[in-house]
């Protein structure tokens, strides 16, 4: 089910419409009180939210659910500014999409991030806690340290780091880490990956300028650092 918070009934009408020749069930909600009310009702499998809504803002609705619910959530807005984007992924947004839209876009979007909120196939995966210099990162309970500061990752961040830290000291590519922390469907620029690694490198206190943990490769990718590296 594809809860789509979105006022403007010209666009949300045709839109559901569309997602029901998807293959989706898509209920409609025009305002804060009605998405709030549909969600305790139907719970739904990704929410399809306008930041522009009558009663609010649809970004402070994504706050909220961020607080109580792992629901995925793609932001609709009018302003594609990079700003925007950034506020929005700071705020849990798995994606973000640019009015005016295709449905068809939007619903290989909804496809991707339903594929990386679905519980991962059984595999063998190293969940005991890894140590990297002075970052701890506990797999299994989705925890991390740096120091003895534990730090508060959203899921994107988590995964990223988990990512880096998997291949720790060599370099990762640009298209592996969208592939495997977003998936290999993701559309649109890799500008998420650098605005992600800027959130992390703030919670571990990495200075980009002369880093100690995440390290850029230019026109590559990027290598979490070993505890012996200089800045680079």
């Amino acid at each position: 089910m594809v809860l789509v918070v979105e006022d403007e009934a010209s666009i949300a009408e045709p839109f559901a419409a569309a997602l029901g020749r998807e293959g989706f069930d898509a209920h409609v909600a025009g305002s804060l009180a009605a998405a709030r009310s549909a969600f305790a009702e139907i719970t739904p499998d990704v929410v399809v939210l306008d930041v522009g809504l009558p009663d609010g803002d649809g970004r402070d609705y994504c706050r909220e659910l961020r607080r109580a619910s792992t629901v995925p959530v793609i932001m609709l807005t009018a302003r594609g500014t990079e700003t925007d984007r950034i506020v929005g992924l700071e705020l849990g947004a798995d994606d973000y999409v640019v009015k005016p839209f295709s449905a068809s876009e939007v619903s290989a979007r909804i496809r991707a991030v339903l594929r990386r909120a679905a519980p991962a196939a059984p595999r063998v995966v190293d969940d005991e806690p890894r140590r990297f210099g002075d970052v701890l990162l506990d797999r299994g309970a989705r925890r991390v340290w740096c120091g003895e500061e534990e730090l508060l990752l959203s899921r994107k961040e988590f995964d990223l780091l988990a990512r880096l830290l998997a291949d720790a000291g060599r370099v990762v590519r640009r298209e592996e880490l969208m592939s495997d922390v977003w998936d290999v469907n993701w559309f649109g620029s890799t500008k998420t990956l650098d605005v992600h690694v800027g959130f992390l490198r703030r919670k571990l206190g990495d200075d980009p300028q002369a880093p100690r943990y995440i390290h850029t490769v230019r026109g590559v990718g990027f290598r979490f650092g070993t505890p012996d590296d200089g800045a680079g």
